[in-house]
């Protein structure tokens, strides 16, 4: 997963990048990057860290221009943490292409191929995002006419690019002396939405993974870019649009409304919050049906992604709703922190409980979802440790069975607990009196029922199902074998600041 910003404007946006990706910095900790546009020159500063260690002073100074993209990352699947992958990539030809990716590719290996083979192109990582772009430049120099650079020589080179390319992309690019391109897979599997503001100077724009970065930064939200469309904003501020394939439908990933997407985002015209609020009214209503035999004293949220649906249940359980945990908001999200040790490590570094709200009453955690289990296991013994008499622990979302491969860096099948478990058997496993999940269609429901025009919903965690079509069981085997070897194993290589004089488009 990760969080991704485009902009054009009149004044400098070196300020305006650095802001809005510690607005996403929940979705990636891995790495940051910034290229700004200045005329035909790209200055680029990229390297592994969070963003406020990642850039100093003198690098936003050397960040100059009106225009650019940035990203925070975290790696996925079988790909390394590793300062080399730091996104945006850069290419020079045709024209200098730099290139912001948040998804992942399931064909990368047959795009390697071609690229080497049929293109001529090299790459000079595993990541498929440098993959992306190097399918972007070289359908963009086809696309290209008598050397000339046109919006319409752009929306062919996307439509390229939607031909060859499966899995989910949401991108961000800038290219030479000419603006930006935004483009999102014709599944609209990750978000991505467009904002503008008005400024003395003129129009200016700006693209970006939650509608939040908008907000913050002082952009009003347009709407989402479209599954299969691209947008051209040049230089001097022109928007442009094209649905780029036929047939594209919107299948948005559900696990962004359940975790990733911060709750004051609007993502595909539907409220993060709303739609926790209401994964936590369906929840309750389970409970009413299958669970009223608890005697339940107090429901207490896992923070924070929580929160919504565990106030939400309790308010339609008539149950008192306490905060047990206190969180120390200065250590990193253990789902994406690699390795079970630094995991079960940073679970008591994350979070303490207060033996005011445990002690001799009967709990109902509320989380998120349960992944591994790890971290569940741990809460739950803190819960019993402050004095919790019984202990039950529901998931505001169903049961994770499978991995993702559209850029959530899910475990194997093999880590995930409910793989192959009975709610049951992961109750025993975790150490809670009861496990109580959302049903599948119940999540939809909550999910869909604020954008009845989203017909689908990427789910594949949970349910197996793979909307691209072409993810089989020995994709997923060498999906897994790849993570098991860069888990053992990580790279670092010293800061990437580039400043490159172009020739003029």
């Amino acid at each position: 997963m990760c969080g991704i910003i485009g902009v054009v404007s009149h004044q400098p946006v070196n300020q305006l990048l650095y802001d809005g990706l510690q607005l996403l910095q929940h979705r990636g900790q891995d790495a940051a990057g910034i290229v700004t546009a200045d005329g035909n020159m790209f200055h680029m500063h990229k390297n592994s860290g969070m963003v406020r260690d990642v850039f100093r002073t003198r690098d936003m100074r050397n960040l100059v221009g009106n225009a650019g993209v940035a990203q925070v990352r975290y790696p996925t699947a079988g790909s390394a943490a590793s300062s080399a992958e730091a996104q945006p990539f850069y290419v020079n030809s045709p024209f200098g292409i730099v290139l912001a990716h948040n998804g992942n590719l399931t064909n990368t290996e047959r795009l390697q191929e071609e690229i080497f083979r049929q293109d001529l192109r090299h790459v000079n990582t595993g990541s498929d995002s440098e993959v992306l772009l190097n399918v972007l430049a070289h359908e963009l120099n086809a696309a290209v006419k008598d050397h000339r650079l046109t919006v319409e020589a752009v929306f062919e080179a996307v439509a390229g690019v939607h031909r060859r390319c499966q899995g989910s992309y949401a991108v961000v690019a800038m290219i030479a002396g000419f603006g930006l391109v935004a483009f999102r897979d014709p599944f609209g599997i990750r978000p991505l939405v467009i904002g503008k503001q008005e400024s003395e100077a003129g129009t200016e724009w700006m693209v970006a993974s939650e509608s939040v970065t908008l907000d913050a930064m002082g952009f009003r939200l347009e709407r989402d870019v479209q599954p299969g469309e691209a947008i051209v904003v040049t230089l001097d501020g022109h928007f442009f649009n094209c649905k780029c394939i036929e047939g594209a439908q919107l299948n948005p990933c559900i696990f962004e409304y359940v975790y990733f997407a911060r709750p004051d985002s609007v993502i595909d015209g539907i409220s993060v919050y709303e739609s926790r609020l209401r994964m936590g009214e369906y929840l309750a209503e389970k409970i009413k049906r299958q669970f009223g035999h608890l005697k339940i004293d107090v429901v207490i949220p896992i923070p924070d992604t929580s929160r919504p649906s565990a106030l939400q249940l309790a308010n339609r359980l008539g149950i008192d709703y306490r905060e047990g945990f206190i969180k120390n908001r200065y250590i990193g999200r253990t789902f994406i922190m690699p390795g079970q040790g630094v995991r079960r490590k940073s679970v008591r570094q994350k979070l303490n409980a207060m033996a005011l709200e445990f002690k001799g009453k009967n709990v109902l955690l509320v989380d998120d979802s349960i992944v591994r289990g790890t971290t569940s296991r741990e809460i739950i013994q803190m819960a019993r440790e402050a004095g919790a008499r019984s202990v039950y622990f529901a998931s505001a979302s169903p049961p994770v069975r499978f991995p993702n491969v559209y850029g959530i860096d899910m475990p194997t099948r093999a880590e995930l607990l409910a793989t192959g478990r009975t709610d049951e058997e992961i109750a025993r496993e975790i150490g809670a009196d009861a496990v109580i999940y959302q049903d599948l269609p119940d999540l939809i429901a909550a999910v869909q029922g604020l954008n009845p025009n989203i017909k689908r919903f990427d789910a594949s965690c949970f349910d197996g199902h793979y909307i691209t079509g072409n993810v089989s069981e020995e994709y997923l085997a060498r999906l897994e074998a790849q993570r098991s070897g860069a888990s053992s194993a990580s790279a670092s290589l010293p800061t990437r600041q580039m400043h490159l004089n172009l020739s003029t488009v």
